[in-house]
């Protein structure tokens, strides 16, 4: 296993939570950032949060902070997403990649292995 692979996503109403999950081969995660990525139908793949490997800092898009919380378990090699006060808006494709990077940053540039996503609906 190279890629990482996603799972926990479904269909939620407004305001529910969900919690995805990414495991990863050591080969990829260790010592790498990891991030989270979603796109909705029609529109860019976008950036949600990333976590850095050493001090595990986080950095979110703005629409989602103080609602979605990035972790990571090392011994695992597994990153989570936490999703609570969930919104339609939220509603997408949700994608974890490993960083060719140490350090988290927000630019899909910097992310080189692709999970193959996990759908995510929230309902109004």
């Amino acid at each position: 296993q190279v890629q990482p692979v996603e799972s926990g996503g479904g269909l939620v109403q407004a305001g529910g939570s969900l919690r995805l999950s990414c495991a990863a081969s050591g080969r990829i995660f260790t010592r790498y950032a990891m991030g989270w990525f979603r796109q909705a139908p029609g529109q860019e793949r976008e950036f949600v949060a990333a976590i850095s490997w050493g001090d595990q800092s986080t950095y979110y898009r703005d629409s989602v902070k103080g609602r979605f919380t990035i972790s990571r378990d090392n011994a695992k090699n597994t990153v989570y997403l936490q999703m609570n006060s969930l919104k339609p808006e939220d509603t997408a494709v949700y994608y974890c990649a490993a960083s060719r990077l140490t350090r988290a940053t927000m630019s899909r540039a910097d992310f080189g292995s692709w999970g193959q996503g996990t759908q995510v609906t929230v309902s109004s």
